[in-house]
């Protein structure tokens, strides 16, 4: 019921509070972003010191909501406040009185301008330059002077290319569809995953890990389960993601992972099981949502995953709750990583780190990338992809670059390895299991 006033005698309404709005200019700090929403509508704008492009644009769904192409939704908060469906945590707004003066004008697309842009990208957002030993200015000073107006976008394309190859960041890419050029490249000493990589891994395991028994399979062969002698388990997961090709939204991801976790960790099995094996040797990455959700199933304690933040803002815990209304396990469980395990596949091994009970690593470094990929247009059509986050644990550093190193050390899936027969990872991880490990 509207509150009521006295005025003159008479008994009228009070004007009601107006209710927050989300319309208007807000830059998200820390993302070179800034979003401009009205009439149901959010335009994003990309922007550097150097200039603004426009970017995506969503339509609203719901009160605060807005839902991109690719089926994202965009959380807006009138406190200031933006979630993105499948990254954990909170990015933070602030209020513009209108949008930079340069998101009104032309962007120059000559190769100069698109230079800069590239390199003012970088310069603004990538938190690893000092890590990695790259005084990024210096690259400035080496390249910027061989690029001018006669300067062809095959020559910017390899001149791009060559600035990013020392930081070897598998989540750094160049790529032009007129030509359909993409660069890319992974940390030394370690590879990409192929489809042709993964087809062999799986018949490997099934028949020697396995003994030819065939794991049940769910989200489009993506995740596969079976139980194995001694009481223990070995869960395998190739990524956080790609769970339902129909429908790529996060909510669909969601459903399809519940989908496999709840016919695998039924009440009976998290009741009697003596060991977890969890397979990340091959996965690609994808959400870190996901990743969590799963680690919510893992234990029956909260505790902090790990800490996000970007340059520009402070560390935002990223909890790990145990899920409710669902049986969970929470006995021992080893993972098995690799250079081969990527970003979402990285980010939760991280947030198994402070898993309370008993959690151990078995195989190979990770590769070392973690954040979310911000993808950046330049002006003349190209773009790039590159992290502008960092995934801090307890003592406030991060494993970008080296990668979240096992406590037990073996390899992965070398052609000696197959050679004779042997999967010491697999073996190892069954041997802690037992307590021997």
């Amino acid at each position: 019921m509207a509150a009521l006033a006295l005025v003159g005698g008479a008994v009228v309404p009070a004007a009601a509070t107006p209710r927050p709005t989300v319309d208007g200019v807000w830059r998200v700090n820390g993302y070179g972003t800034v979003l401009s929403i009205a009439d149901g509508r959010l335009q994003e704008y990309q922007t550097t010191a150097v200039g603004c492009l426009e970017g995506e644009a969503s339509e609203r769904t719901a009160q605060g909501v807005y839902r991109s192409a690719d089926g994202t939704l965009l959380t807006v908060r009138p406190t200031g406040s933006l979630e993105v469906s499948g990254s954990p945590g909170h990015r933070e707004l602030r209020r513009l009185a209108r949008l930079p003066a340069a998101c009104g004008r032309p962007a120059s697309t000559d190769a100069v301008a698109t230079f800069d842009v590239f390199w003012q990208s970088f310069e603004e957002n990538y938190p690893f330059f000092a890590a990695k030993g790259i005084d990024w200015h210096a690259v400035r000073d080496t390249y910027r002077p061989k690029v001018h107006a006669g300067t062809t976008r095959d020559e910017l394309f390899a001149l791009f290319s060559e600035m990013v190859t020392p930081l070897y960041d598998a989540h750094v890419a160049v790529f032009d569809d007129d030509g359909d050029r993409y660069f890319a490249q992974v940390r030394p000493g370690t590879t990409m995953i192929g489809e042709k990589l993964d087809t062999r891994v799986k018949k490997y395991i099934v028949r020697r890990d396995l003994n030819g028994r065939k794991p049940r399979e769910f989200a489009s062969g993506r995740i596969s389960y079976a139980d194995l002698p001694g009481g223990r388990g070995y869960l395998r997961i190739s990524g956080f993601g790609g769970y339902n090709p129909q429908d790529p939204s996060y909510a669909a991801q969601l459903a399809e992972l519940d989908k496999a976790l709840d016919a695998v960790l039924t009440a009976g099995r998290t009741a009697s099981l003596t060991g977890l094996i969890i397979d990340l040797r091959l996965n690609g990455g994808g959400s870190d949502s996901l990743g969590l959700h799963l680690a919510e199933r893992l234990t029956d304690t909260a505790y902090v995953a790990y800490r996000k933040r970007t340059q520009y803002t402070r560390p935002q815990p990223i909890a790990v709750n145990p899920a409710h209304g669902v049986p969970r396990y929470g006995g021992p469980v080893a993972v098995l990583t690799a250079g081969t395990t990527f970003s979402a596949g990285e980010t939760f091994t991280q947030a198994l780190i402070d898993r309370p009970g008993r959690t151990v690593r078995v195989g190979q470094n990770t590769q070392g990338v973690f954040s979310d990929v911000q993808e950046r247009m330049l002006p003349n059509g190209m773009a790039v992809r590159l992290p502008n986050e960092e995934f801090l644990n307890r003592s406030g550093r991060t494993f970008d670059g080296a990668g979240i190193p096992p406590h037990i050390r073996t390899p992965v899936f070398t052609e000696e390895e197959f050679a004779r027969n042997r999967d010491s990872a697999f073996e190892a991880a069954v041997a802690a299991l037992r307590g021997r490990g």
